[in-house]
C-alpha cells in the first residue's frame, strides 16, 4: 500500500516538476494524474495491482479538494482577470451543448420516423 501510494505521490511530483520546468499554466498535479493515466492504460497490470490503494483513497474523497482549492487561491489573480469571460463561456458553451444535444435527438427521431409525443 505504502509503495502505490508513493507511486502516486511520484507521478504528482514529476507532474510538479514538468509544469515548473516549462512554466506551464497547467497545475503539476494534473499533469501528473494524466501521465498516471497513460502509465494505467499502457500497463493495466498496474491498475489492478494498485485499485485497493486508489479506492481507499478514493473514500476520503474530498481531502483531494484541498490541493484545488490552494491552486485557485496561488492563481486568484489570473482567476479574477478572467473570471468574467471565464463564466460566460461556461454557461454559453453549456446551453450550445445542451441544444446540440436536443437538436440531434430531435433530427435522429425525425429521421428515424419516430412521432414526437411531447405534449405542449
Amino acid at each position: 500500500m505504502i509503495l502505490h501510494f508513493g507511486l502516486f505521490l511520484g507521478f504528482q511530483l514529476v507532474g510538479e516538476a514538468i509544469a515548473r520546468v516549462f512554466t506551464l499554466r497547467l497545475p503539476g498535479p494534473v499533469i501528473g494524474m494524466i501521465l498516471l493515466a497513460v502509465l494505467l492504460l499502457a500497463r493495466p497490470k498496474i491498475g489492478t495491482a494498485i485499485e485497493k490503494t486508489a479506492t481507499g483513497f478514493l473514500s476520503h474523497l474530498s481531502l483531494l479538494y484541498v490541493p484545488a482549492g490552494v491552486g485557485i487561491v496561488q492563481y486568484l489573480d489570473q482567476v479574477s482577470e478572467i473570471g468574467l469571460p471565464l463564466a460566460a463561456a461556461l454557461v454559453g458553451s453549456t446551453v450550445l451543448a445542451i441544444a446540440a444535444g436536443a437538436l440531434t435527438f430531435k433530427y435522429i427521431n425525425r429521421l428515424l420516423g419516430v412521432a414526437d409525443e411531447t405534449p405542449l
